[in-house]
């Protein structure tokens, strides 16, 4: 039988008035509020927060690839990254006290490029141009395992050390409502009410981390494009030098 016009126009303005007293009073009724925040996604923002992070972590693990840029701050130093890593190494950028260098990784190989002023001032040799520097101006310089920037660096190449080390929030884990990252739909995790960090999980497709502010102003990155593919491939002969001595680092 059809709903008589006068009875669906009642009911309508009943429902008004009860979410209208919903929101003075502070209670909120399902569906006063619009559509359900979580409707068409990937059903994590209706998870508590600790598996929430357990979703997300097995998501970026599982990940062919990715693209992470922003701000780290590390033993006092900030550094701005922009990588692109995968499971056998990585390529990209790193800035650190105005200055840029080049990291590219293949496998267990290490290489580090950068202009002559950058080794001009990292070896402290004053000769610019005419001395060392000038040799490795633009080069992929070979950095030995054993060397002390081969540890340095190297972290920055790797997806595995950089998610451990990142992906981290401190204290007690808590949801703090859904937001939107360059026009995905997220659900945000707390650390410490905020104190520990945060991070903005992907409600569509799968709950990949996006955006991550980390605890005590140590710096804020985002993530992106997940499990796309890029090429990673030795650099040419001519493109490399062997340094043949332990590197200078600034």
């Amino acid at each position: 039988m059809t709903a008589h016009p006068q009875g669906r126009i009642r009911r309508a303005v009943l429902r008004g008035a009860l979410c209208a007293v919903a929101v003075v009073a502070g209670a909120g009724l399902t569906g006063c509020s619009g559509e359900d925040p979580d409707a068409g996604t990937n059903g994590v923002g209706k998870l508590p927060a600790e598996r929430i992070q357990s979703r997300t972590r097995a998501a970026a693990d599982s990940a062919d690839a990715v693209h992470l840029a922003g701000n780290v701050v590390s033993n006092g130093r900030t550094y701005r990254l922009d990588m692109r890593l995968k499971s056998d190494g990585g390529t990209g950028s790193v800035t650190s006290q105005g200055v840029t260098f080049g990291l590219l990784r293949v496998g267990e190989q290490l290489y580090l490029k950068a202009d002559a002023g950058f080794w001009d001032r990292a070896d402290g040799d004053g000769k610019g141009d005419g001395g060392a520097a000038g040799k490795l101006d633009g080069k992929y310089v070979k950095v030995p395992q054993g060397d002390p920037a081969y540890k340095r660096f190297s972290g920055f190449t790797d997806k595995k050390v950089l998610l451990d080390g990142l992906l981290t929030l401190h204290g007690t884990l808590a949801t703090d409502g859904h937001h939107e990252q360059s026009g995905v739909r997220t659900i945000r995790l707390t650390g410490g009410d905020g104190t520990g960090g945060t991070l903005d999980v992907s409600l569509e497709g799968s709950p990949y981390p996006l955006r991550l502010e980390r605890a005590g102003g140590a710096g804020t990155l985002s993530f992106s494009e997940w499990g796309k593919d890029f090429p990673l491939t030795q650099p040419a002969t001519d493109q490399t030098v062997d340094y043949g001595r332990q590197l200078p680092t600034s």
